[in-house]
């Protein structure tokens, strides 16, 4: 059995939440959002990857076997220090760029991501190891992540905000897209209904938690025992309100769990 810590800026780590609890149930996770300070994809560099290690360490003193960050910002502009600085496993996420070009059947990707990570060495370093046949429709999707964080993913001012950032990428002909936010798997409804069924949709949380398992399994902690271990949510915002928010976005059956839901105290 392992603990296993859970980071995102918000609520969009939840999808990684979601996809854990299905794969891998039996384990013990906190999920803790930094709702205080989301989103994160329109902060410094600096200042992302100063939070971002300063919450990898808090989880890790309270005795995680393995992190996921599961917030591309974050990944991006501190994956690198965060493993530095901590002796156990980081996963970290990022767009599905290249599972996108090997998809693609006109070689047109429209990638949905933060400011932040679209402009992230780690990002770029990425795109440029790809196929130069495959173009790449690049848009920052400005606004998403607090309405989604308001609980309005479903709502029509998140509907026309989408809108008007899928523009391009449908202008442009692609046929696939890249969800490179984990708040943005939860726009999956508002993105059928605007781009049609036939858009192929990439979103990695599956092979998030796919890796997370192998290094579970490298710890000789792959408890394959049947069962639901505890989950815990911190807030650096509310506890109530994120526990709601899983409880409306997550397919997760929650009940059965031992669920609680705590306010994150100061940390450094």
């Amino acid at each position: 059995m392992a603990l296993i810590g859970v980071f995102d800026s918000g609520v969009g780590g939840l999808s990684i939440l979601d996809e854990a609890l299905r794969q891998l149930p039996q384990h013990d996770y906190v999920y803790l959002a930094d709702s205080a300070n989301a989103p994160y994809g329109e902060k410094s560099s600096a200042w992302i990857a100063a939070r971002s290690l300063t919450l990898c360490r808090h989880l890790a003193s309270q005795g995680c076997d393995a992190i996921v960050v599961a917030c591309n910002t974050a990944t991006a502009e501190a994956i690198k220090q965060i493993r530095e600085t901590l002796s156990i496993p980081i996963i970290g996420v990022e767009p599905g760029i290249k599972p996108a070009s090997m998809q693609s059947q006109n070689n047109i990707v429209g990638v949905l991501a933060t400011e932040a990570t679209l402009k992230s060495d780690k990002f770029n370093a990425l795109l440029n190891t790809l196929p130069t046949d495959c173009r790449f429709i690049k848009q920052a999707g400005a606004g998403l992540v607090p309405l989604i964080e308001s609980g309005k993913a479903d709502g029509e001012e998140t509907l026309e905000l989408l809108a008007k950032h899928l523009e391009p990428i449908q202008d442009a002909g692609a046929d696939t897209l890249v969800l490179g936010c984990t708040h943005y798997p939860f726009l999956r409804k508002s993105i059928r209904k605007l781009l049609g069924e036939s858009i192929t949709l990439i979103d990695t949380s599956d092979a998030v938690v796919r890796q997370l398992k192998r290094q579970l399994e490298s710890l000789q902690k792959a408890n394959l025992a049947m069962g639901h271990g505890t989950v815990l949510f911190l807030s650096s915002k509310n506890e109530v309100s994120l526990l709601l928010m899983a409880q409306d976005l997550m397919s997760a059956d929650l009940n059965s769990h031992i669920v609680e839901a705590r306010i994150l105290g100061e940390v450094r």
